[in-house]
């Protein structure tokens, strides 16, 4: 347990390959307390040249979304050196790890149930597609990293997007080098393999390979590795 400003940090509760997530409470006046998750890039990554300018970029484009099924981020804490990013706190589990165990029991997910996760991730991200600043100029958010480990099924009934760290906006400050690619390989559209321009067509492509695995029980293409798969790494 660590104290960060009006925040205490408790255990680690996910980790990818850029950071890794702990449940969190913010403290205030009277007694009020809430719980959130609190995202930490890992000490290896935050010496990385840009890697922080991308944490930036991701709480810059999510503090901008407000919809039932995006994740929001609340706060940005500097503390020690080291930055965290405050999240909305949703009880559930992620998506990928509902359909491996769908998987391994041979049963499926109920018809219906899919239907409700993938209205849910359409429906988040066609608010990330439309949203605007302040003065009613397009954000031009394209989130670039769909994959159901980027869903989280909240035992509310509502799924979430989530992680817009490599999400295209135009109120990102780091921008993609030529020839990188970004995301999950085997969820990429073919004009994001082909460094082409993107736009919300991109994730829908994505979700609807998320929809037919979903369906099927099984990958529709092979992508790179499990490990970089499952972290979403930059690719090339």
């Amino acid at each position: 347990m660590r104290q960060i400003g009006r925040y205490v940090l408790h255990e680690e509760v996910a980790s990818g390959g850029m950071a890794s997530v702990h449940l969190g409470r913010v403290l205030g006046d009277a007694g009020f307390a809430r719980t959130v998750a609190i995202k930490r890039l890992h000490p290896h990554v935050s010496a990385t040249p840009g890697a922080v300018e991308r944490f930036m970029d991701e709480a810059n484009v999510t503090s901008r979304l407000r919809h039932r099924s995006i994740v929001s981020t609340l706060d940005v804490v500097r503390d020690e050196g080291e930055l965290y990013l405050v999240m909305e706190y949703v009880h559930g589990a992620a998506l990928s790890l509902l359909a491996d165990r769908a998987r391994e029991g041979s049963a499926p997910i109920p018809l219906p149930i899919v239907s409700a996760i993938v209205a849910d991730v359409l429906s988040g991200l066609h608010s990330a597609h439309e949203a605007i600043d302040e003065s009613g100029t397009p954000l031009a958010i394209v989130h670039r990293d769909v994959s159901p480990h980027n869903v989280l099924v909240g035992t509310d009934g509502t799924s979430r997007v989530l992680d817009f760290g490599i999400a295209k906006a135009s109120v990102r400050v780091q921008t993609t080098q030529q020839d990188q690619l970004k995301g999950k390989l085997r969820y990429m559209a073919p004009e994001q393999v082909l460094d082409a321009e993107l736009d919300a067509r991109t994730d829908q492509f994505a979700a609807g390979i998320v929809l037919w695995e979903l369906l099927t029980g099984r990958r529709l293409f092979d992508g790179t590795s499990e490990g970089a798969d499952r972290d979403g790494v930059e690719l090339g």
